[in-house]
C-alpha cells in the first residue's frame, strides 16, 4: 500500500459526516454526523464501498479508530464508549477542531 501522510491525529476530534449513499456503505447509520475522538490510524486500505461497487481500483484510504461517547449516541448515563473503523471518506474535522 502506498506511504501517504493520515490527515487526522490521534486525540483529534472528527465529526462522521451526514451523508446516506445511494448503495454499499460500511459507515453504521448510528454514527452518522456524530462526532468523536480518533484512537488511532490503522493504515491504508481500499475504500469497501468502492470495493462493493466492482470498482477496479478502488480508492485506498486511512482507516481510524474513532471513539464515540456511548451515552450521545444512545442515551442514558453511562461512561463507556464504543469504537467503530471508518475510511478518512466518511469523516471531517469536528466544527470545534475548525480554524
Amino acid at each position: 500500500m502506498d506511504e501517504q501522510q493520515a490527515a487526522f491525529a490521534a486525540g483529534q476530534r472528527v465529526r462522521v459526516r451526514p451523508v446516506d449513499p445511494v448503495g454499499h456503505t460500511r459507515v453504521p447509520r448510528y454514527i452518522r454526523g456524530h462526532t468523536g475522538r480518533v484512537v488511532e490510524a490503522q493504515g491504508r486500505w481500499p475504500l469497501a464501498d468502492d470495493r462493493a461497487a466492482g470498482f477496479a481500483e478502488p480508492r485506498v484510504e486511512t482507516v481510524y479508530t474513532v471513539a464515540f461517547p456511548a451515552r450521545e449516541l444512545w442515551g442514558g448515563d453511562g461512561t463507556h464508549e464504543v469504537t467503530v473503523d471508518l475510511w478518512e471518506t466518511y469523516l471531517e474535522r469536528a466544527a470545534e477542531d475548525r480554524a
